[in-house]
């Protein structure tokens, strides 16, 4: 029997009593919104409240909360602040079944998806109301900023963090995978004088560093009037990340050889007749299909199809990172009946790194244009090739590097502020409000110097590639001789802004007790995000080194280029690995120097608005403006004397966007506005039944919204490789997705913390997109030729210049996507074997099925959350191990060629451990947390697991500290 055909039976049978009470019912079950949401939830709200005391005071906790809970959803909650475990928020909703991490190369959480969709489909709300940041979702990411990227927001002011799975009509709209609430600490979370000071020593074997992290909040109360709360948060960490990136994989052309190619991949040519400086053999001498046969070993047809690395990279990732978060929070209660409280935050991040990736240079290798080519082509030398068409040994001679130096500088501020009322009008009525403003500024600036070996000069490499986490790739030189006789290969001066603004007025009127009562409420949210690329690159090349950059001309010429490189700075690259990573010493650059040399800082504040790949994705505004109204009715019956709660509602919501593009044309620049409106009906229905003293059923039926992709709806082209191989455009025509959800599921409580809990969903999508590839002509694009980077141009033209062929990736609206899943939770105390012993347990599995070929990327089909804890006599500690099967990255094509990029397997295995101080009232404890014990990479391949995409070996870290609280 199919999953979906299992969901509607057990629907069906639920018992006849319990539908026939709910047809009947008016008014439903209450479910805590944000704004009520001030100190405890009552009766018959939706979530799960844990109360971080102890870890067994906060399954119990959960355990207690979640029998009286209605819909589908959980919470963490604080009950002394800078309790919340973890190093930020979204490493600490990774604890909550069905929450998946999205982390940064460093193996930091940054972003979450619940049950399976990616971080844009939750919304994410701060106090209630929403919120953007102008951030970016990490080292590489390209967010369009409908994500909040959860690490900007440290745990130690946060006392709460819900996660509706199941919406309610007073949740604002917008988070068809769920609405993530984060409430920060509050005076009258504890009144009297309080006083918490956190210290922590972070220690990262990936760079052998100590780092400081800590925080202190102090608040106070009055005769129960006023209240106020300061808390101040810090982080400075020194970072580095080795790792491995191959840009994709790819095969060679041989068409010019009369050997017929497949009409996908050929990103390089081989060499057509033997270039200079190959072992022993003649330059020149024509190399026909038969000649490279019988120097690579094997035949035309395996060789055509042969994937070696795009880019094959080793990448060394350095810099500091530090945030500053502060928060003022004040409460003014004038009389039992009417509560003020006004939040306040602000919160700035710097990040300032170098990354230095060393490249095999094989894409677009081997062509005649002039410029920074490979000239000639590489000559394939004894290679192996497995089924799957991916070379596993060989020596490709004729090759080239060249050292791509970024340079990450960047810095992002945020504040909110937040004043809300509540006010008891009399005993059943009472009415809440609030307002809402936030304002987020990006700055980051991305120069980059690249330096290459010279053409023809007898490089070699050897390219070993299996039995590791990465392809071992060594070569005949020495890469970290910065006298090797590099060249210029190209400079660029990138810079972005991200702006992000939101303004929110909500109203909410509650008539009724917490057992029966009737909700209506008004909402006025308005969003606007701004992403804008500013490119001075061609100007900065022709300056530095010519244009071409052949450093024959500029500040820089060729001869001077030695004294502007330095070697590594390491030498123990790659230690964190499982195996070899082929070379392990590479240039780097004397930044400052160069810089100044070549008169950076003018070239980036004079850089014009362009349209570039430096965004990680398209450019231009977006302004959303919603007007909102709600019903909610919820009420407590009593069927065959047991306990039937049920709430049930309808949102109405009307949007109004405004899309401007940055498009370019031979005139230059110019911006293209696009308007449109949308509105619709979001209803709602939640129940739980006492089936037993020990058994609760649960049921929710609701359907709810997600706003298309803010990056994908902007109708700018742009590529997403400095080739010009591969673009993307945007498609502003796309729809809202609407999904009707479908939840089941109950608990059985063994007695005391102790319960098993299953939660099976569907979720049928409407208007899904994925991005599709299609071959198209660049002529087709709208953009001139003469408008491309000189890269860009040097590189097509070696394939037919402004008759080139480029991949385009376009979002598409599917017809349908469903997601299938179930969550199992356990939670069981062992005191039977010693008191303080126990376990927890959540698995999730998710199952998707489509329209089309194209799939939702993102989605594990299973995964799951072990903690084993102990606690007694002031020890604490707890054993953590989260584990994500695999999961398709991105859809095939990629480069070409007919491969998906697959996210790895992985799982974390984390010890948090704790000792109560005997003295001082018990006020001081020592922690320890312990990340990563394993030293489990980060790891995607394409297609194959022995073609990885990139691998990155975050490593181990430990922290030590102690919070005292007085």
């Amino acid at each position: 029997m199919s999953f979906s055909k299992r969901f509607i039976l057990r629907t069906v049978l639920l018992p006849s009593a319990t539908v026939l009470s709910l047809a009947s019912a008016t008014v439903l079950a209450q479910e805590v919104t944000p704004q009520e949401s001030q100190n405890t939830a009552p009766a018959g709200s939706e979530v799960e409240e844990v109360v971080v005391t102890g870890i067994r005071q906060s399954l119990q906790s959960a355990t207690e909360a979640k029998r009286e809970s209605v819909a589908f959803g959980d919470s963490i909650y604080a009950e002394d602040i800078g309790k919340l475990p973890a190093t930020n928020l979204a490493e600490t909703l990774n604890r909550i079944p069905g929450v998946k991490l999205n982390r940064d190369i460093n193996g930091e959480g940054v972003q979450i998806s619940v049950r399976g969709l990616g971080p844009s489909f939750s919304k994410v709300l701060l106090n209630g109301s929403q919120i953007a940041v102008a951030s970016d979702g990490g080292t590489n990411g390209g967010s369009a900023n409908r994500e909040v990227d959860l690490d900007f927001f440290p745990s130690e002011l946060f006392t709460r963090l819900d996660v509706a799975k199941t919406p309610v009509a007073s949740q604002l709209e917008g988070g068809i995978a769920g609405t993530v609430n984060l409430r920060n600490a509050r005076p009258f979370d504890r009144e009297g004088a309080h006083l918490t000071v956190i210290g922590q020593s972070q220690y990262t074997d990936a760079n052998e560093e100590m780092s400081p992290r800590g925080a202190i909040v102090a608040s106070n109360t009055w005769n129960d009037k006023f209240g106020v709360l300061v808390g101040v948060s810090g982080v400075k960490t020194k970072t580095r990340i080795d790792g491995f990136e191959s840009v994709g994989w790819t095969d060679g052309d041989l068409s010019q050889l009369g050997v017929s190619d497949r009409p996908y991949g050929n990103g390089f040519f081989y060499a057509a007749t033997m270039p200079n400086n190959v072992r022993n053999f003649t330059p020149g001498t024509a190399l026909n299909a038969a000649a490279l046969e019988n120097l690579s070993g094997v035949s035309s047809d395996v060789l055509k199809n042969a994937l070696i690395p795009r880019l094959g990279r080793n990448s060394y990732t350095i810099g500091d990172r530090s945030r500053v978060s502060g928060l003022i929070s004040m409460e003014y209660r004038p009389t039992d009946n009417l509560k003020f409280a006004l939040d306040t935050m602000y919160a700035e991040s710097d990040r300032d790194y170098q990354r230095l990736n060393m490249n095999w240079y094989v894409r677009s290798s081997g062509g005649t244009a002039p410029g920074p080519t490979q000239t000639g082509g590489m000559v394939p030398i004894d290679l192996t090739v497995d089924g799957n068409g991916v070379v596993t040994d060989g020596t490709f001679a004729n090759s080239s590097f060249f050292l791509e130096n970024d340079i990450f500088d960047q810095s992002t501020e945020f504040y909110n502020i937040n004043p809300n009322m509540e006010w008891q009008v009399a005993d059943n009525v009472r009415v809440n409000a609030q307002l809402n403003y936030s304002k987020s500024d990006f700055f980051r600036e991305q120069p980059q110097f690249d330096f290459q070996t010279a053409p023809q000069s007898g490089v070699e490499v050897y390219l070993r590639n299996g039995g590791s986490d990465q392809p071992v790739i060594t070569t005949n030189v020495d890469l970290n001789d910065p006298n090797l006789g590099w060249q210029w290969y190209r400079v660029n001066v990138q810079n972005v802004k991200r702006k992000t603004e939101t303004q929110g007025a909500h109203v909410d009127t509650i008539i009724g007790d917490d057992d029966s009562n009737f909700k209506v409420g008004v909402a006025y949210d308005k969003a606007e995000r701004s992403i804008r690329a500013f490119d001075n690159s061609a100007a900065f090349q022709t300056a530095v080194c010519g244009n071409p950059c052949t450093g024959a001309t500029g500040l820089v010429p060729t001869s001077a280029i030695g004294q502007y490189l330095r070697p590594m700075d390491t030498n123990n690259f790659g230690h964190l690995a499982s195996g070899s990573v082929g070379y392990s010493r590479f240039i780097m650059t004397q930044l400052a120097a160069l810089e100044r040399a070549t008169n950076y800082a003018y070239y980036r504040d004079t850089a014009p608005q362009a349209i570039g790949a430096v965004t990680g994705g398209a450019t231009g505004d977006i302004d959303e403006e919603t007007a909102g109204a709600y019903v909610e009715a919820n009420r407590l019956f009593v069927v065959f004397d047991r306990d039937l709660r049920v709430n049930a509602g309808v949102r109405y919501f009307h949007t109004d966007q405004s899309v401007t593009s940055p498009v370019q044309t031979g005139a230059g620049i110019f911006d293209q506005t696009l308007d449109s409106s949308y509105d619709d009906f979001l209803p709602s229905f939640n129940a739980a039944f006492d089936a037993t003293d020990r058994l609760k059923l649960r049921f929710s039926v609701s359907r709810s919204m997600t706003r298309a992709d803010a990056g994908q709806i902007l109708p700018g082209t742009t590529f997403s490789d400095t080739s010009g191989q591969v673009a993307s455009v945007g498609n502003p025509e796309l729809e809202p997705y609407y999904s009707t959800n479908f939840d089941l599921g109950g608990e059985f409580y063994t007695g005391g913390l102790g319960y098993i809990g299953v939660a099976l969903f569907r979720k049928d999508v409407d208007g899904f997109t994925a991005n599709s590839q299609t071959q198209v002509p660049f002529l087709s694009l709208g953009i001139p030729y003469e408008d491309l980077t000189q890269t860009q141009q040097n590189s097509m033209a070696s394939r037919g210049g402004p008759n080139a062929t480029v991949t385009l990736n376009k979002p598409v609206n599917l017809n349908k996507l469903t997601l299938e899943g179930a969550e199992i939770t356990w939670v069981q105390p062992l005191d039977f074997i010693t008191d303080g012993l126990g376990f927890s347990a959540n698995g999730t599995r998710i199952k998707q099925s489509a329209s089309g070929n194209l799939v939702a990327t993102g989605i594990a089909p299973y995964s799951y959350n072990l903690q084993a804890f102990y606690e007694n006599y002031g020890v604490s500690l707890s054993l953590n191990y989260v584990w994500n099967d695999e999961s398709i990255a991105a859809n095939a094509p990629q480069n070409n060629v007919q491969v998906p990029l697959r996210a790895d397997a992985r799982g974390q295995l984390d010890l948090s451990a704790g000792y109560t101080l005997p003295f001082l009232n018990d006020s001081m404890r020592v922690t320890l947390d312990a990340l990563n014990l394993t030293n489990e990479p980060l790891r995607t391949q394409f297609g194959y697991d022995n073609s990885p995409y990139s691998v990155y070996y975050p490593g181990r870290q430990v922290l030590l500290g102690l919070r005292a609280t007085f």
